[in-house]
């Protein structure tokens, strides 16, 4: 199944997946997470890597929050109630991704806060050849992250594990209720151990790539791994890259491995994240493991056709478009098509052709009186 990217204006329907399990005592938020806002600038449109000594241009750019707003923007474009608390710089760039965020993607920021004479940090990344390259600047983070003692009830909340660190709030977020989804970055240490992660043990899913997954238990192959993971977690995820992901929940004794939608790749940046906030999704849905695997992939499938991270999370009305699209073709797999049908009962009746494309932002216009 093959999906590309074309124009057209973004504009996002909207869908509650959690329509139908919304009662008067549940708390306040879906998801909640915490972490550090960059500001992303994308240089897109290059027709190879930047030559030493040379000066490049660019046929396109755009600027969005990135970092752990990718995550964030993700998860309230597929309609999930998300709070995020960060620290943003008082300068014009902390104001700008302030505002992207609360205002553009309505994410909640009441636990988030802004610090005076702190420089926000800067991400510029140039996309070439399906293939990305980044350079950042930062200062060092404020001394203390923003209401990591006292996270808000949420039915979930996603931690990103650091090699031998604990986050004491995600001791309290679980005590609190909160359904917690971890995922890790590579171990620069290169001791792979899972000691070294103690917040795992109040997780409910774990969600590392093949290689992460493999390294930490020392399996020779990513099925494997998953299924020694669930010695530590209940559910492990291993995304296989191109192969798909392949999942293990030890609770009920399931397994589910989806393919990867091909796709022609611009930008991998936010892949990841979109990926785990579509299991999130689902998982929080209560949609079997199969259907939150699917669901995830496509998600982030659609979301490598666009440059950017946050940019390039994909709403309802994409997965609206895609799946109107390919079920117009008649060479599509039977098989394939089964896969995605539980869509049919959440799209929203988009009348849009595909492709769609999501607005690319930029920092200064003036607004119109």
């Amino acid at each position: 199944m093959t999906a590309s990217n074309g124009e057209g204006p973004y504009r996002q329907a909207q869908v509650d997946p959690l329509a139908g399990l919304r009662g008067v005592a549940d708390p306040p938020w879906d998801v909640y997470l915490t972490g550090t806002v960059f500001l992303d600038i994308i240089f897109t449109g290059l027709d190879s890597a930047p030559v030493r000594g040379t000066e490049s241009w660019a046929r396109g750019m755009g600027s969005s929050p990135g970092g752990v707003a990718n995550m964030a923007t993700a998860l309230a474009r597929l309609g999930l109630k998300t709070s995020l608390a960060a620290a943003f710089g008082d300068d014009h760039y902390g104001e700008y991704c302030w505002d992207a965020l609360a205002q553009g993607e309505h994410i909640d920021l009441s636990t988030s806060r802004t610090v005076p004479g702190w420089h926000s940090p800067v991400t510029v990344s140039m996309a070439y050849e399906g293939e990305r390259t980044m350079v950042s600047h930062g200062h060092e983070p404020p001394p203390e992250e923003p209401a990591p003692d006292c996270p808000p009830r949420a039915r979930a909340a996603i931690a990103s594990l650091t090699p031998g660190t604990r986050a004491p709030w995600v001791v309290q977020a679980a005590n609190k209720g909160a359904r917690i989804f971890a995922d890790v970055g590579w171990d620069d240490t290169g001791r792979w151990d899972l000691a070294g992660l103690p917040d795992l043990a109040h997780c409910e899913a774990f969600l590392p790539n093949a290689e992460e997954a493999m390294r930490y238990t020392g399996a020779s192959c990513p099925r494997a791994a998953a299924r020694a993971l669930t010695e530590h977690v209940p559910l492990a995820v291993v995304t296989l890259g191109a192969e798909g992901a392949y999942a293990v929940d030890r609770r009920t004794g399931e397994t589910a491995e989806v393919p990867a939608i091909e796709v022609e790749a611009l930008d991998p940046t936010g892949a990841g994240d979109v990926f785990v906030a579509g299991f999130v999704t689902g998982t929080l849905a209560g949609w079997p493991l199969a259907d939150r695997l699917a669901f995830a992939g496509l998600t982030a499938a659609l979301s490598v056709q666009e440059f950017g991270g946050s940019l390039s999370a994909p709403g309802w009305s994409e997965i609206a478009a895609w799946w109107r699209r390919v079920q117009s073709h008649d060479d599509q797999d039977p098989a394939a098509l089964g896969r995605y049908a539980f869509l049919e009962r959440l799209l929203p009746k988009t009348t849009r052709a595909w492709p769609l494309r999501r607005a690319v932002p930029t920092i200064g216009f003036r607004r119109s009186a």
